[in-house]
This record gives C-alpha cells, structure tokens and sequence, in this order.
C-alpha cells in the first residue's frame, strides 16, 4: 500500500481515529521482545517459537512469565468502546507503548501446570489426581478440578515471591530502556489466575503488591526516565453494609500505606481503567505504557473473537494490538533480530 494512503477507523468522518499506512508500519516497527538470561532454556529460538502459539504445555509455557514484549500501540477506544477522535495532527498517539507480559496462573489449565508444581507444594492434596499417572488429571481437555474439601493450599511464598520480583524488575528495567515515562500498571494475575477457587486470590495479591514494592524502592533511584508510576486498579467488589469486600485496589493500598513508602519513584494507586489515564497522560505529552496481562501461549488477544471476556481480549478491540503485536500481521513479531536476551 502507499504508505501515504489515510484509514480512517471506523468510517471516514469527523470522529473517526485517523492514521496513515506508514505511521502504522512506524508502529509495527517499534515491536521488540526482552527476556531474562538467567532463565533456564531463553534462547531466540524458543522465543519466536512461543510468540508463534507454539509453545508448550508445562516447562515453556512457565518460562513466558519472564518475557516483555513492547511496542508502539495507540488506543482507538477507551474500555466504553467509544471511538476516540484522532487527526492526523494529533501526536498523542505516538507516546503510548504496550507492554505485554503473562502472569503466574492458578486458574488451574493444563498448558500452566508448571505454575501449579512449582508454587504449590501439596498440589497432590489440592487436585483430582489421574489414578494411573498420579499426575493432575486433566477434564475437558484442559481443566484441573480441585478436591472437595481439600486442604488449605500450602504456597511456597519464597519462590513466588522471587519471581513476582523477577518478573516486576524485568519489566520496569525494559520500560525505562524503551525510554517510558510514566508507568501505567493495573493487576497481572490477580483476576480468575489467583486461584479464587482454591481460596488463595487474597495471599496472591498481597505477594504481588509486595514484590513490586520492594522492587520499586530497591531500584527506582536507578531508572533514568521513569518519572511515576500509577497502578490503575478498578474496584469490582462488592459493599456489604459498611464492610468492603477485599480487591485488588485495597491489598495495593494497604501495602504501600502499611510501608510507609517513601521510595524516589512518586506512586499512585487509583480506582480507574488503565486506558483513562494513559490517553490523560499521552495528551499532555509524556511517553506512557500500559500493562496487558497476556496469555501463556505467547500469541496477542488469543481469543479476541470472544469480544472482550477479559483485559487482553478488551485491549486488541480497543488499540491497535492486533496489528502491532500479533504474528500474523506484524512480520516484525518473528523477527528475532528484535529479540534482546538480557
């Protein structure tokens, strides 16, 4: 296509979000993967591998959580799915950054049963065993089904905790190298992956706002562009009487109150959709990433067809995701000469 032609998104008009071919493959063109060195089997080739969907069930699926891809990605649509008018003179577009990252996952799915062996030491007690391999057995192809009346889960707190900071420090170092400003942050499996249903979503969150507490203040005095960071945290629980039932957004407040946090990097904790604040903040001229919570499986939106059934399928609806971050569309996501092992 000639790079100069004009797309308008949905339709022409005066609402439209407005580009052009060559400001996308400008987009395109920013992709870029970072993954952490000291993680056994990080090689190049596992990486195109798994941004392929190709990686697999276990060991490679459990290596994605210390894997940051990042690119230029502007957001068409607030979560509202109103259309965000765009001219092709505004700039704001061009200082929002993607970051997508998985999560540790206790959902309970076969592809991240590593994340079960390795975070819980009495999954035998926890989980419907197949009485023939004495592994977790498997339902409907991919489900774990845990025990009735099982046993509190026992966490290996230590080894969580250091991968939450592992992973929390990878990211924040590749956002102060891609030269990002203000961080926008929102919870990385702390939704359906912190294993409500086995009734430890509360010590996953605790855990989670910890390490990237600790993280925050062991090394915000090290970042060179790093301004802000803001954790955009909407509240979904409910008010029973005067009593809040516990989120996201109060395990977050309570650590960074409770810490007296104090660190160089000023935080804000706030009760707002991390889309909101990115575009406030891209408009008024700083360079701004938000975090999407991706899937194991390394492929972007992965079931964004099922329009929006959580934040990852809400973000390749409403940017331009899909084309910046997907394989199938943007050749520069297979290209491991944009693949920095660091």
């Amino acid at each position: 296509m000639d790079p100069n032609t004009i797309i308008y998104f949905p339709c022409e008009g005066s609402s439209a979000f407005t580009m052009t071919v060559s400001e996308i493959q400008r987009w395109q063109n920013s992709f870029t993967v970072y993954a952490d060195r000291d993680i056994p089997g990080m090689k190049k080739s596992f990486l195109q591998r798994a941004l392929e969907g190709k990686s697999m069930n276990g060991r490679e699926a459990f290596r994605m959580k210390f894997v940051v891809r990042i690119s230029d990605c502007p957001v068409m649509m607030k979560f509202d799915a109103k259309i965000l008018p765009r001219s092709l003179n505004d700039d704001w577009p061009n200082f929002i950054k993607l970051i997508s990252m998985t999560g540790v996952d206790f959902a309970g799915r076969v592809h991240d049963v590593d994340d079960i062996l390795a975070y819980i030491t009495n999954w035998r007690n926890v989980f419907e065993l197949d009485q023939v391999t004495g592994k977790i057995a498997v339902f409907d192809g991919r489900n774990f089904h845990p025990v009735k009346n099982h046993p509190p889960v026992l966490l290996n707190e230590n080894l969580l905790l250091d991968h939450l900071k592992r992973m929390t420090r990878l990211r924040l170092r590749v956002c102060d190298r891609e030269k990002v400003q203000i961080v926008v942050e929102t919870g990385i499996g702390l939704g359906i992956f912190s294993g409500k249903h086995i009734r430890i979503d509360s010590q996953v969150r605790r855990l989670t706002a910890h390490a990237l507490r600790c993280v925050i203040t062991e090394e915000g005095a090290t970042y060179t562009h790093i301004r802000a960071i803001v954790f955009a945290l909407p509240i979904f629980s409910k008010t029973i009487g005067d009593i809040q039932i516990p989120d996201v957004y109060h395990d977050f407040v309570n650590e960074f109150h409770k810490s007296k946090y104090c660190g160089r990097i000023p935080v804000l904790i706030v009760d707002h959709d991390m889309h909101e604040l990115a575009v406030a903040i891209a408009c008024r001229g700083f360079r701004v990433s938000e975090l999407n919570p991706a899937d194991s499986h390394g492929v972007f939106g992965e079931y964004w067809q099922n329009y929006g059934p959580a934040v990852e399928e809400k973000l390749a609806l409403t940017t331009l995701g899909l084309l910046v971050q997907h394989h199938l569309i943007n050749r520069s996501v297979l290209d491991d000469s944009r693949y920095h092992i660091i």
